[in-house]
């Protein structure tokens, strides 16, 4: 269940297909908590955004007028505080880290559940990362590069492998039995280590090493 906190938020749907369109739609407006806004082409709500302000944009990769790789790039140039989402058919690795790369605050596969789909924005409104289940399976795929691999303590490896399942750093600080400022400083140990700019450079580069099982 959404709590108070995510009341009145203003929801943008960008999907060319009606059938994906009107699900979704018909998903968010179970809730009152979402003001709902729908587009079929990316330029629309690039435009649109430039004039009013949207708090969650779920923005399909394959659209009619372009890509959503290169429309959520813009969207993050003209609203930062706006959060992206992908919800594709698309489940190339290539792509979701590209997306990810150009802003994208989350990558959610169509075939997700609506329960799964509700948990992702849940998680991108707390400031995770939004990505459903098997997006995180495509993430942990192995890719072989001349990286040099930092070694890293055991507390460490726990700790990148439950942010690439996505747990918050709550999450993991109840779940190894730690405080989340210790959770929080691992984090920025890990960045520093992997010269890492943010959390998804670091999944990305942990993943490609072998480092996540």
């Amino acid at each position: 269940m959404l709590n108070v906190m995510y009341s009145k938020m203003k929801l943008a749907i960008v999907d060319d297909h009606p059938m994906i369109l009107e699900g979704l739609k018909s998903l968010f407006l179970q809730h009152t908590n979402y003001t709902i806004f729908s587009f079929t082409k990316g330029a629309a709500i690039v435009d649109f955004i430039q004039e009013n302000e949207i708090d969650i944009v779920l923005l399909d990769i394959v659209l009619s007028d372009g890509s959503g790789l290169d429309f959520c790039k813009t969207i993050k140039q003209k609203s930062p505080q706006t959060i992206v989402i992908a919800i594709s058919n698309q489940a190339e690795r290539s792509i979701i880290f590209r997306f990810l790369e150009n802003g994208g605050n989350g990558y959610i596969l169509k075939n997700a559940d609506a329960e799964e789909i509700i948990k992702c924005i849940e998680n991108s409104i707390n400031g995770d990362l939004a990505l459903s289940r098997e997006v995180h399976e495509i993430m942990l795929k192995p890719a072989i590069n001349n990286f040099e691999v930092p070694r890293i303590t055991k507390r460490e490896q726990q700790i990148l492998q439950a942010i690439a399942q996505g747990f918050t750093s709550a999450e993991i600080a109840e779940k190894l039995f730690i405080s989340i400022v210790t959770v929080e400083t691992h984090r920025r140990n890990l960045l520093q280590k992997f010269a890492a700019k943010n959390m998804i450079e670091l999944v990305r580069i942990a993943t490609e090493n072998n480092l996540i099982t």
